[in-house]
């Protein structure tokens, strides 16, 4: 069956600022998404989601400053058949500022948004998102079952997938899936990220955000599968859990997560010239090297 492209959500924002405290010292001098999550850069990771939800207008929003650093690795886009743009972020107000300070860039479209320090992984993961970015109005999250509900926003949800109740760190136990860090918004998401109220911590929340399209029913949820896995590297243990995880996936199934080029590729973004080009650029590592066997495989 053919897609229907033009009602498909086809621009995505990766919230890549933040001061990373919980992981210093190590992101005194280096953003955190630029550290190594194995053999590539934690920023690989978030990217590679929003390609394999088919989206290809890509804003990416960094610390101030640092926007030299993304550029380096990532350029424009141009390389991975995608196009990316670059804010700074003069500080942290809170996530639903994403919204606030990519108000052109969303323009009149619908919007995904990522944080920079999350991981997803996967079978039939890209179906998932591939159902999620098909959102015409309302907003959508992606859930995923963890044993310690009280350390994340959760949310509970009837049999229509509707979601009933949304609440951050409750203590009493309301569900056990936690919302993760990707959201599905229609463009209403600019003008409500604007009426929003900083809490008692001085930031806009996330879930007052969702909170309003629940009030008018148009929140609902998707699922991470079981077998799946969702992890936050925001702290050096879960940073740590994170790249064991890939490191282990990689070497026993000889296949890499998160190679932007093989998906720019399998989407028939780019050609094997490309490829070729993004070898010279990166030089002699392992990753070359698998980039090499995918050229050998699709010949």
């Amino acid at each position: 069956m053919c897609e229907d492209w033009e009602n498909m959500i086809s621009k995505g924002i990766i919230l890549a600022g933040g001061a990373g405290t919980r992981m210093s010292p190590l992101t005194k001098a280096v953003n955190k998404q630029l550290l190594p999550i194995y053999d590539k850069p934690l920023i690989f990771y978030p990217l590679s989601i929003l390609m394999l939800s088919k989206i290809r207008d890509i804003l990416i929003i960094v610390n101030k400053g640092q926007i030299g650093q993304y550029k380096k690795l990532l350029q424009d886009g141009k390389n991975l058949g995608i196009r990316i743009t670059y804010l700074e972020q003069i500080k942290p107000k809170g996530l639903p500022d994403a919204f606030i300070l990519g108000e052109k860039f969303i323009g009149k479209k619908n919007v995904a948004m990522i944080l920079g320090d999350n991981f997803f992984y996967g079978q039939g993961l890209s179906k998932n998102l591939n159902n999620c970015t098909k959102l015409k109005s309302g907003a959508k999250v992606l859930l995923h079952k963890v044993s310690n509900p009280e350390l994340f926003g959760v949310a509970k949800v009837n049999k229509n997938n509707k979601i009933l109740k949304i609440a951050e760190k409750p203590k009493k136990n309301i569900s056990n899936l936690a919302v993760t860090g990707l959201y599905f918004f229609d463009n209403n998401v600019v003008k409500y990220s604007k009426t929003l109220k900083p809490s008692k911590r001085g930031e806009i929340e996330i879930i007052d955000l969702l909170n309003i399209y629940k009030k008018k029913n148009k929140l609902s949820a998707d699922y991470i599968g079981r077998g799946g896995a969702w992890l936050d590297t925001g702290s050096i243990e879960d940073y740590f859990k994170t790249l064991l995880f890939v490191h282990a996936i990689e070497n026993r199934q000889g296949v890499k997560i998160a190679c932007l080029e093989e998906i720019a590729l399998h989407n028939k973004w780019i050609k094997k010239s490309h490829i070729q080009n993004q070898i010279k650029f990166y030089g002699n590592c392992s990753y070359s090297n698998y980039l090499k066997k995918i050229l050998k495989i699709s010949a």
